[in-house]
């Protein structure tokens, strides 16, 4: 595809990063001639320094003849502007990164009345995450398929755990749960597993199955599965605005803590169903006179990654519940293990995981059975994606057994109507079924890409 970036930030980049491997011909745009350089230097793309709002520089870009633009600048206003520049101007697809909360209900009038085909929203995407946590504290993180039927949990094997020295295939003596393992990262180690592998103390276990199955599976060996009921954030940001709206649905009390006078009084008005303090919450004081040591979950959101790391590594030595932490730069994102931090959390990386999977799903030549949903798991290494099966699969009917799979392809979870299936060698793929593939180093764009050629 003839794809133009509009940004060269750190969307931008993640972006680059992952799509400049993918058979694309990207060009980038931005004002910043230093960043276009990086891009240019690091990356097989062409740069362009300018104002993507402005046509000369979109026609220098070619936009005329271009598949897609991604716009994900600073400013939701040139985003939205470029992007409907560039489709009155002949691009076929078009996604803006639109930030401001003011903006969320028009988001349906921009795709159905403005021609956009993705608006995306980072600090709402991040606030869906840390819900889908705080639903269920014991996991490091999790992601849904299947409309929900599916849940792809991630949980750290920590040296007292009774899975220690347990191998997979013996997994069903610890555990009867309807569930698959089907990744393990230790350190900077990432395999897709067979049934011999023994898991050790350190480990993360990226674990797949339905709800019911993976909490049986925490009581089962032991992990705690309490129900959060309140939450301490630190910092008022975007993702603490949308995320206490969330968990108010729920239930939750929210109490945040926010040093900027004017942003508590906003968030006084917006949320009064929250309780908003206007105080540092940095200060070991204000969380100890705030109750820090009687939450449930202790959320760091912050405009600053390292405020927000050690602000959870505090949390956690003073108390055993759930810590969750904002970053925004990439390279903190794998540093759960050497700070103990229970969740990281990166609204860059969520969403540029999104646009990637609509990029391909715009790839594939079978569309019905494109990808449908697609996370990047352990730092972009390994790749968990959903597929509808189509009359245009190859192997409907056949066995697992049957089929010559490519190597460190794993299919995870079938889901078939309202039934959750571990596959084994002699379970079939029909049509309608969604299917959960986990994949190492392949692009996987349609469900035929899990045979080998």
């Amino acid at each position: 595809m003839n794809i133009i970036i509009l940004g060269a930030g750190k969307v931008g980049k993640t972006l680059i990063k992952h799509m400049s491997n993918e058979d694309h011909d990207i060009v980038v745009i931005d004002t910043n001639g230093q960043k276009i350089d990086d891009v240019v230097n690091q990356y097989d793309v062409i740069g362009v320094v300018g104002n993507g709002g402005s046509y000369d520089i979109l026609m220098e870009a070619g936009v005329e003849d271009a598949d897609l633009i991604i716009c994900v600048t600073a400013s939701d206003e040139l985003n939205i502007l470029a992007g409907l520049m560039a489709k009155k101007m002949g691009t076929r697809h078009t996604i803006a990164r639109v930030r401001n909360p003011d903006y969320l209900r028009q988001r349906d009038f921009m795709r159905d009345q403005l021609g956009f085909s993705m608006i995306i929203n980072p600090e709402l995407e991040a606030a869906s995450e840390i819900r889908r946590a705080l639903a269920f504290p014991s996991a490091v993180k999790v992601e849904t398929f299947a409309r929900g039927k599916v849940e792809l949990a991630e949980f750290y094997v920590d040296q007292e755990s009774k899975l220690v020295g347990v191998s997979l295939s013996e997994l069903h003596n610890v555990s009867k749960t309807n569930i698959l393992v089907c990744a393990v990262s230790h350190n900077e180690e990432v395999i897709i597993p067979d049934g011999n592998y023994m898991i050790k103390a350190g480990d993360h276990l990226h674990i797949t199955g339905a709800h019911r199955d993976l909490v049986h599976f925490c009581l089962d060996v032991g992990i705690n599965t309490h129900r959060v009921k309140n939450v301490l954030i630190v910092g008022g940001g975007k993702i603490a605005y949308y995320l206490t709206k969330f968990l108010a649905i729920a239930g939750i009390k929210v109490k945040i803590i926010e040093k900027d006078l004017e942003r508590c009084k906003e968030l006084s008005k917006k949320l009064p169903f929250a309780t908003i303090i206007y105080a540092d919450g940095s200060d070991e004081e204000i969380l100890l006179e705030e109750g820090i040591e009687n939450t449930d979950a202790f959320l760091a959101l912050t405009g600053l990654d390292e405020e927000n790391l050690i602000l959870s590594l505090y949390a956690k030595n003073l108390y055993r519940r759930k810590t969750v932490a904002k970053v925004t730069r990439m390279n903190f994102t794998g540093l759960t293990d050497s700070l103990k931090v229970d969740s990281i959390v990166a609204p860059k990386q969520i969403i540029a995981g999104q646009i990637i999977r609509y990029v391909r799903a715009k790839m594939n030549k079978d569309d019905d059975s494109s990808v449908k949903t697609l996370y990047k798991l352990v730092d972009g290494e390994v790749e968990a994606s959903e597929f509808v099966a189509t009359e245009k699969i190859k192997f409907l009917g056949k066995t697992l057994n049957e089929l010559s799979l490519n190597n460190n392809v794993l299919i995870a979870t079938i889901s078939r109507g309202d039934e959750i299936i571990v596959p084994k060698g002699n379970t079939t793929i029909e049509k309608d079924d969604h299917v959960i593939v986990i994949s190492k180093g392949i692009t996987m764009k349609s469900l035929n890409d899990i045979l080998r050629s």
